[in-house]
């Protein structure tokens, strides 16, 4: 089962998090306010650098269910 391979629960979280920062980063947009001019660009960074360390987990996972 999926569930018990950690690299796969590790990417899963991953793609959670990523999941969260977006959801965070469009609703402060659409809000608009204070806080979207404070955070905007930080978030995004955050949202691409998660996104790229889920990517990544996601493509080892790949990989090592393969066999190589």
């Amino acid at each position: 089962m999926l569930l018990n391979d950690p690299l796969f629960v590790v990417a899963a979280l991953a793609s959670l998090a990523v999941l969260v920062i977006l959801i965070i980063g469009v609703g402060s947009f659409a809000k608009g306010g204070e806080f979207n001019r404070k955070h905007a660009n930080r978030l995004m960074r955050y949202r691409l650098a998660a996104q790229f360390v889920a990517v990544i987990l996601i493509v080892a996972f790949a990989w090592f269910k393969m066999g190589r």
